[in-house]
């Protein structure tokens, strides 16, 4: 059983025009072979884009990439036809499949934040799809809001000054502040904004909020550790 801490203010960082990202695993030239992936877990940003700015085109193959947007809004289109704006609220996932071209773009309203994850596919090869879907999430309790796979899901939870959840029964789980704070508990001292739990084989624990938050939890079926 294990509870690993991983701070936000200890992510790689990438800065662009108009942009700057926090990774939670190596990505591009931030290369740490020791932290490459959780379970089918290989990326975890967290994106914050200038009204305009964002990435233009570029190709992605057998990834699954899911995509939820905490403020501001997100334009996607890509090479197989498929395009639309993501909001709070809105969950999109984009099936890379046997390869397909895209772009990301913030609205033109503001600043985007949005956290991104790409998970390893349970078959190579696939048509590519694209879905983006409402999400209705129950106040003050851990919501699933998207199955990736045989084995992934993703829940999210927006929780009141106060409010207790109890985390998933999966054996593999990276729980993510994104946004407000956890109080100080028998895991960690309190986690804030961008702080995350990797849990390993430790199922049902139990965190607080301190103050408004909201929590992502990715919850892996998979035995063992990474």
């Amino acid at each position: 059983m294990s509870v690993e801490i991983r701070r936000g203010t200890e992510r790689y960082l990438t800065r662009g025009e108009g942009y700057f990202t926090r990774h939670s695993f190596a990505f591009g030239a931030h290369y740490d072979p020791d932290n490459v992936g959780f379970g089918p877990l290989v990326c975890h940003d967290d994106h914050r884009l200038k009204a305009g700015a964002g990435f233009p085109d570029h190709p992605h193959r057998d990834v699954e990439i899911v995509t939820w947007v905490l403020s501001g809004s997100l334009s996607h289109s890509d090479s197989a036809g498929h395009s639309g704006v993501v909001r709070p609220g809105e969950l999109q996932v984009l099936s890379a499949g046997s390869g397909v071209t895209h772009a990301e773009i913030a609205g033109p309203e503001g600043q985007v934040r949005f956290v991104q994850a790409w998970l390893t596919p349970d078959e190579p090869g696939t048509p590519p799809a694209y879905s983006i879907t409402p999400v209705d999430l129950s106040p003050g309790e851990l919501t699933e809001v998207v199955r990736v796979g045989s084995g992934a899901r993703l829940l999210v939870a927006r929780l009141a000054a106060g409010d207790t959840v109890t985390l998933p029964d999966e054996p593999l789980q990276h729980v993510f502040v994104a946004g407000g704070a956890l109080t100080r508990s028998s895991l960690a001292e309190p986690l804030a904004d961008g702080d995350a739990f990797r849990i390993t084989d430790d199922p049902g624990l139990e965190v607080t909020a301190a103050v408004p938050t909201e929590l992502m939890v990715w919850a892996f079926s998979g035995a063992g550790a990474p």
